[in-house]
């Protein structure tokens, strides 16, 4: 059974940084795509950020481009989000997601199976 576990939300003045976790387990040997999803209050969850854990680029929303950064520790079956820069705007529920097909956009939600229980980013202007 695939399980994600975020970590590392938080409170934070604007400008300043995170880092979030995701640790997986039950994902076995093979190669995913995950991503990281955020949830704004009242709005509808958009990716941010994509990696296929069998290597190659990332991918970035606009809106957080230059400022986030995702990479993984193979050995430790975790993900990460470096975010730099926080902006009031950026408050939000973040969700790791993994999916083990390309199933065509990735920044729609309905396109990963798997989902961690969110971690929580507040940023104070």
């Amino acid at each position: 059974q695939v399980q994600l576990v975020e970590s590392g939300g938080g409170s934070v003045q604007a400008g300043g940084s995170l880092r979030l976790s995701c640790a997986s387990s039950g994902l076995a040997d093979r190669n995913y795509y995950v991503a990281w999803f955020r949830a704004a209050l009242g709005k509808e969850r958009e990716g941010i950020a994509l990696l296929y854990t069998g290597g190659g680029r990332a991918f970035y929303a606009d809106s957080v481009k230059g400022r986030f950064t995702v990479s993984q520790d193979k050995s430790k079956n975790t993900l990460y989000l470096q975010m730099e820069d926080l902006k009031p705007e950026d408050t939000a529920m973040y969700y790791c997601a993994a999916e083990r097909l390309s199933r065509g956009d990735w920044t729609e939600p309905g396109n990963f199976v798997y989902w961690g229980q969110g971690t929580q980013v507040t940023v104070a202007s």
